[in-house]
């Protein structure tokens, strides 16, 4: 059974450890990333993923006001669990082609993030890929775990 999700939010920003802002469509190149964001680049976490699941554990304990990008994830997602997918897994993400390379990641000390919401999720839940094929990606576009 083919495990489907979709994508909530495209986010981007020009500087890292900053909250990311949404936009209407993210345009992602091929072993690059996401077209002006900060973190793109020729190496293995080109492009954050984070799950809308995770924001609700965050809302959960008790932290309030959270908006997509506040993690500093390119793309908010719902319907898969991002952090249990294996690395060297590819998704189909509206027209590109990703393969997670890294599940979580050290936080920087006293990051925005962490100023901002007091907690980052994203060294836990939040996962990494390297574009494989690119394309442009749009929230609603469905994801794809291929086999």
């Amino acid at each position: 059974m083919k495990k489907i999700g979709r994508v909530l939010d495209i986010n981007i920003s020009d500087r890292k450890g900053i909250v990311k802002e949404p936009i209407e469509k993210g345009i992602f190149i091929e072993d690059y990333g996401l077209e002006g964001d900060a973190h793109a680049g020729k190496w293995h976490r080109q492009v954050s993923l984070l799950g809308i699941e995770s924001y609700r554990k965050m809302k959960e304990i008790g932290i309030k006001d959270l908006s997509h990008g506040d993690f500093a994830e390119n793309i908010t997602t719902e319907g898969i669990i991002l952090y249990e997918l294996p690395v060297g897994t590819r998704l189909k993400i509206g027209e590109t082609i990703q393969e997670v390379t890294q599940i979580g990641k050290e936080c920087h000390t006293g990051c925005a993030i962490s100023q901002q919401v007091g907690k980052c999720i994203m060294p836990r839940e939040g996962i990494f890929t390297r574009v494989v094929k690119g394309g442009v990606v749009r929230p609603g576009d469905i994801i794809e775990v291929l086999e």
